[in-house]
């Protein structure tokens, strides 16, 4: 008995420790953003790689997205001779949860295992021990420009599956259902302007939508850098990092996703 209390004692602190080391790690890659030196081409080759070489799952993932919503509520809205609303529907959905989600979810699987195979690389190759005793801070040379890229690009990357996703579900609107363009399109800005404008300025639902990318864009990025900073064992190791990281990530994603909705639907609903 004393053993197994000892045990669960010892994995309660590593635990504990992992979360600190994670958090630390969040605070100074942050921290280092408005600190010089700028590592302004580290930035640009890291938005290239995240966002650039990103669009075409993106693309891809948001199209099918929107098609398959318009096809699966066209079935349901007919039963109510109410076929018109689809555009409704499928731009609520795509910019509220499925645009920042599935943008998420890409990114993480192709980006953030990306990151972590590449830090973990340089773990054990022993790279970022040079980089120490070379007097560069690994956190402020690898980290923060990735971190920073993430959180500039997901947003981008959302908005374009976002936009990408309507046009998916105007295709099956207009060309299977009978659904005229115009009148789809009618729909879908009313939908947006429906629940009017955060601050008389920008309409709910972008806020909704948009303010989900960056904390997405912070835990990819951070969560890949933790993991791969932290190889160990080779390129097992490296292969452990970057299963990790997806899956760790994936996961955030859709916790954090529930929290953040439920405390903007709050505000939101507060604030009017």
């Amino acid at each position: 008995m004393p053993e197994l209390l000892i045990r669960l004692n010892d994995a309660a602190k590593s635990r504990v420790l992992t979360l600190q080391e994670y958090f630390v790690l969040a605070g100074k890659s942050l921290r280092f953003i408005f600190a010089r030196p700028f590592y302004a081409q580290d930035v640009v080759q890291q938005m290239d790689e995240i966002g650039v070489k990103s669009l075409g799952i993106v693309l891809l993932t948001g199209m099918f997205t929107g098609m398959v919503l318009a096809l699966q509520s066209s079935v349901q809205l007919k039963t109510f001779g109410a076929t018109i609303y689809i555009g409704n529907l499928v731009s609520a959905s795509m910019i509220r949860e499925l645009g920042p989600v599935l943008a998420g979810l890409m990114v993480a699987g192709r980006v953030g295992s990306g990151i972590a195979a590449q830090l973990g690389s340089m773990r054990v190759t022993e790279q970022i021990d040079a980089l120490n005793t070379l007097g560069t801070d690994p956190i402020k040379k690898l980290v923060t420009p990735r971190v920073l890229a993430a959180l500039v690009m997901l947003p981008v990357l959302t908005i374009i599956n976002d936009f990408i996703g309507i046009i998916g579900g105007n295709i099956i609107a207009s060309f299977v259902v009978g659904v005229p363009t115009t009148q789809y399109w009618r729909t879908v800005w009313t939908q947006i302007a429906a629940d009017g404008f955060a601050l008389r300025v920008i309409p709910i639902d972008f806020v909704q939508g948009l303010s989900k990318p960056f904390v997405f864009g912070a835990l990819i990025s951070i969560t890949a850098c933790y993991f791969g900073l932290g190889t160990t064992g080779g390129t097992e190791g490296v292969g452990q990092a970057t299963t990790r990281t997806v899956v760790t990530s994936s996961i955030l994603i859709l916790i954090v996703d529930y929290f953040i909705t439920q405390i903007l639907l709050s505000v939101l609903t507060y604030g009017r």
